[in-house]
């Protein structure tokens, strides 16, 4: 089951969780952060919590009043107040600025999607009183599994990706019931809500176009020309995507090198079931011709979800010269460079001599489905 998957942010999150302190869950719909909520309150036993959801009228009306006394009726006697789906409640930061300010005996906790810049609207009020974490699909790192076991299912994760419904799913069929459901609903649902959007087929336009540029170059003007759409609307719904935890950006490295390739950028999707949902491809491995693609974004999304989990935070890139030399992924932490290339099937790998000559000292590794589980595991 879902709820037996030990998430990495329970731990943290309940460390965080103090008098005077918001902490706010952000994330994907689908990807368990009411269940980790309910799980946290379910921890805090003989302690008085309250637990609401925003897209309750009621529950909405008090917690936007910015009125002292209603605010003081709702929490009265609680040392927690847990709020799920806060993105439903208008001038929400501002509202638990003056909880904080008014009852500094109160923790609180919040989840919801950032679509609405809720992450600022909490962050701006709250300067040094407000912890912020990511929840994403379901990493490796959280399914606690050794090499043979993750070999076994890494075909799976590579089509079907990691959502928690996703993995839990007893059959192909469930599995891709699921992921359309995803698809069709819940994940665009807060990009269409915002300014009334309804073009939805734009946005699955998009996002294929996307899908199939994984491990590529991507230039909004060349978007904006196949969608018949502004570069403008482009780059805003792209932000979009980014925002809703659907995909995430790298753009290039250049440091020392005049031929060396910085302002394009690179997309590549959070969960790779979503992104071949996106195109309607749930082919077994050994009959598709995007291996390389798929291997690449399940490498990077679980690299990524990996170190926001153990509080890793380095500087992420890819690398690029105009002669078509390339890394996949360089991390920066504290002026030191480890460079990773992906590839499905091992071969042997020899570092661009471009690179090893104008960063010197830097780390490099081949990430292979022989040897990976460290890249992306504990």
């Amino acid at each position: 089951m879902v709820s037996q998957v030990s998430r990495s942010l329970t731990k943290i999150v309940m460390q965080s969780l103090k008098p005077g302190f918001v902490i706010g869950l952000f994330g994907a719909r689908r990807t368990g952060k009411t269940v980790l909520m309910h799980h946290i309150k379910d921890q805090l036993v003989n302690r008085k919590v309250l637990m609401v959801n925003g897209e309750n009228l009621d529950v909405a009306e008090v917690l936007s009043s910015r009125r002292l006394s209603l605010l003081q009726q709702l929490v009265a006697g609680y040392e927690y107040l847990f709020v799920d789906e806060a993105q439903q409640i208008p001038t929400i930061g501002l509202n638990l600025k003056l909880l904080v300010d008014s009852f500094p005996d109160l923790s609180i906790f919040v989840t919801g999607s950032s679509a609405f810049g809720l992450k600022a609207e909490i962050g701006e009020p709250l300067t040094g009183r407000g912890i912020f974490f990511n929840l994403f699909p379901i990493a490796e790192l959280e399914l606690e599994q050794d090499f043979l076991t993750a070999k076994e299912k890494l075909p799976e994760r590579l089509i079907y990706g990691c959502y928690p419904q996703v993995i839990t799913a007893s059959s192909a069929d469930e599995r891709m019931d699921h992921l359309e459901s995803i698809r069709n609903g819940a994940l665009l649902k807060d990009i269409l809500m915002l300014d009334n959007v309804k073009d939805s087929i734009f946005l699955i336009n998009l996002l294929r176009a996307l899908a199939f540029q994984i491990g590529n170059d991507v230039s909004h003007h060349e978007l904006s020309r196949h969608l018949g759409v502004s570069k403008n609307t482009v780059a805003r719904y792209i932000d979009l995507l980014e925002k809703t935890f659907v995909i995430f950006s790298l753009g290039g490295l250049s440091r020392n090198l005049r031929n060396e390739i910085s302002k394009s950028r690179r997309y590549y999707f959070w969960d790779n079931g979503i992104r071949n949902a996106v195109i309607s491809n749930y082919n077994r491995i050994e009959l598709r011709d995007d291996t390389g693609r798929l291997w690449e974004n399940y490498c990077l999304s679980e690299r990524l979800k990996r170190n926001h989990y153990t509080r890793y935070r380095p500087n992420y890139y890819f690398w690029r010269t105009y002669q078509q030399q390339e890394i996949d992924l360089v991390e920066e932490f504290n002026n030191k460079f480890q460079a990773f290339e992906f590839k499905y099937s091992p071969r042997e790998y020899v570092p661009p001599k471009a690179f090893t000559e104008n960063y010197p000292g830097s780390d490099f590794q081949l990430i292979h489905r022989e040897d990976y589980l460290g890249f992306i595991g504990k």
